[in-house]
């Protein structure tokens, strides 16, 4: 599998000599940060034909079986406070739509802030984590992991995902080449860590693929359930909510689920 991703990358790609490939692993974002703590350089990127604890955000599991989908992440040493990079998961998110449209002819819309779908089931998701330098307010190192369902028919995935997932080969009704498309994730992501400084030209990219915006949304956060329609992302990502009152709020962390979508009604 190695051998047929670098093949999909230009002979001269700068980051070819540290993509690190694993048959099993518990999650590349956990091996991700504990080789960042070990000194690996910006631009290191894991890949597993399986995890064992894949991760989501809100301490979701993903589910990671073998031969499957792609699950990667990628090491990124941007040398910037925290705040510059309010954007990063939105830039990962418009990436790997660019990838998976590359590769496939289908792009995916994106559910704020980290999932891609197709139609109303979820194909991806994201997970972006940061840490910070011991002696600096800057960043020491970003770690973004994705997790793209390839090959699975929908009696792969666990019943309980069942009405809520698909798969790549689920869309096409046609075999997906995995190595084709971690190959193309790879060269999208470096274009975007490239691009991060370029933050509304990501956001209005953003916009054009999040199905989030116009819906009516709920929003959950400890001990509380609210409503309202989803009206804009702002300039750090954080999705612009008119509740029912009238009043105009950033919802920046929270489960948010759209009506119609994953089961919500």
């Amino acid at each position: 599998m190695i051998d047929s991703i670098l093949a999909a990358l230009p002979g001269d790609f700068p980051w070819q000599n540290q993509i690190h490939w694993f048959d099993t692993i518990d999650s590349t974002n956990t091996r991700a940060k504990a080789m960042a703590r070990q000194g690996a350089p910006h631009g290191t990127i894991l890949i597993a034909d399986r995890q064992t604890g894949g991760r989501g955000r809100l301490g979701r599991s993903f589910h990671s079986p073998a031969g499957m989908g792609i699950y990667m992440s990628v090491l990124l040493r941007p040398q910037c406070p925290p705040e510059a990079l309010m954007h990063l998961t939105c830039a990962a998110a418009v990436a790997m739509c660019d990838a998976v449209e590359e590769v496939t002819g289908i792009r995916p819309g994106i559910k704020w802030i980290n999932d891609l779908v197709i139609g109303h089931r979820k194909l991806a998701g994201i997970l972006t984590e940061l840490t910070l330098g011991s002696h600096s307010e800057h960043v020491d190192a970003a770690v973004v992991g994705i997790g793209i369902n390839c090959c699975q028919a929908v009696s792969d995935f666990p019943p309980e995902i069942r009405d809520m997932a698909c798969s790549l080969e689920m869309a096409l009704g046609s075999p997906i080449d995995r190595a084709a498309l971690a190959g193309a994730m790879i060269r999208h992501l470096y274009r975007m860590g490239n691009a991060l400084p370029q933050r509304d030209q990501i956001l209005t990219r953003y916009r054009r693929d999040c199905v989030t915006l116009g819906q009516e949304i709920s929003i959950a956060q400890p001990g509380l359930v609210r409503h309202g329609t989803a009206l804009d992302v702002d300039g750090n990502g954080a999705l612009l909510v008119r509740l029912p009152d009238g009043q105009e709020e950033a919802v920046n962390s929270g489960e948010v689920s759209i009506r119609g979508m994953y089961g919500y009604l």
